[in-house]
């Protein structure tokens, strides 16, 4: 927008004001303010420190939410949708390891105690979505943890679930991660891995199908569990 010279003071030196450049020929919009209040983890920018932040305090809510129905159609016509569960395997630096997930019931880690890591419930909808807590005031406790999520039902469709991780610590920015990649034939996804490297909490962006269920995620992050079946 250009400046309206007529309304300049009298009083004012009769110099000629610059003038600003025509459009078209290199004038730039004006600089757009950087949104501080959620930062989203791509390919080119796949790592952030909770410590550098001045985020590994307190717990830390991870939600996943996606689209159960679409009106596109496609696999999406069955009235029931996609049920997709958030987990995570986890491993602490005493070496104890395990899962929690809805199914079996395994809500919570470690099973005995004050809980590390808890999933406070099983949504069906996506619309209000999952949530899980890690209580970062545990970290000398934590060696990594890995954020997935799993097809629980319904025919695979990541592209159409729209499916997407959000972190939200105690202070600083929210940190996201969308599934915006797909492999039909994988039922499971690898979202995120936090680990902590010297005491630093760091988070890193997977989003690594899996062609298979639990055990196929152990295997291909190699934490050693042995598995069995198990049900909500």
């Amino acid at each position: 927008m250009g400046i309206d010279y007529t309304k300049r003071p009298k009083a004012q030196p009769p110099q000629p004001p610059a003038q600003p450049p025509a459009p078209g020929h290199g004038q730039q919009p004006p600089a757009q303010p950087v949104s501080l209040s959620k930062i989203t983890l791509t390919k080119s920018a796949p790592s952030i420190s909770l410590s550098k932040q001045g985020a590994a305090t307190g717990q830390v809510r991870v939600n996943l939410s996606w689209t159960a129905n679409s009106s596109g159609g496609g696999f999406f016509r069955k009235a029931k949708g996609i049920d997709l569960d958030l987990a995570c395997l986890w491993e602490f630096t005493d070496g104890s390891k395990g899962i929690v997930q809805a199914l079996g019931n395994s809500f919570r880690a470690p099973r005995d105690g004050e809980p590390i890591i808890y999933l406070d419930g099983d949504d069906r909808s996506g619309a209000g979505g999952e949530n899980m807590y890690i209580d970062l005031a545990a970290t000398n406790r934590i060696r990594r943890i890995l954020i997935f999520a799993y097809i629980y039902e319904g025919t695979p469709n990541w592209a159409s679930a729209n499916g997407v991780v959000t972190l939200s610590p105690v202070s600083g920015p929210q940190i996201e991660v969308r599934l915006d990649e797909a492999d039909q034939s994988a039922i499971s996804c690898a979202i995120a891995l936090l680990e902590n490297r010297g005491g630093e909490l760091v988070i890193n962006r997977e989003v690594r199908y899996i062609r298979g269920a639990q055990d196929k995620i152990d295997e291909a992050y190699g934490w050693g569990m042995n598995w069995r079946g198990a049900r909500k």
